[in-house]
């Protein structure tokens, strides 16, 4: 897949129309539309603001990988309404011995990330208590 098809399969998951995209992103429907006809191409800013908002790569949009996923931004926007969790994430992201276990996430539903990062924070605290 190339650009083109790959942002209107992401629209369409998400349940979008071109329009509401063109809202999303403040650009015209038209834009859109050019993008997903291969008549233009966005900017880098653009492209990185696509990335985000449907948490995909930006290889991943272009066609470079077929690899989707970005766990860090996963587990990001899985914690946006927990901010006890999404701290304890913070600095656990920067740990080493578990840049592994966050590779694995991409199957995981919001909750599930939730529900993992609970269990290592209880463990982490019995460590610290113990």
């Amino acid at each position: 897949m190339n650009f083109p098809e790959r942002l209107k399969s992401l629209r369409e998951e998400k349940g979008l129309t071109q329009q509401e995209l063109g809202e999303i992103f403040k650009i015209s429907r038209s834009s859109i539309s050019k993008y997903e006809a291969g008549e233009r191409r966005p900017d880098p800013p653009s492209l990185k603001a696509f990335s985000e908002y449907f948490c995909v790569s930006v290889d991943y949009l272009l066609g470079i990988t077929d690899s989707r996923y970005i766990p860090e931004r996963v587990i990001d926007n899985a914690l946006q309404d927990d901010q006890e969790l999404l701290e304890f994430w913070s600095e656990m992201k920067k740990r080493e011995d578990l840049q592994l276990l966050f590779k694995q996430v991409r199957p995981m539903t919001p909750e599930g990330v939730k529900k993992v990062i609970r269990v290592i924070k209880a463990m982490e605290d019995e460590t610290k208590e113990g």
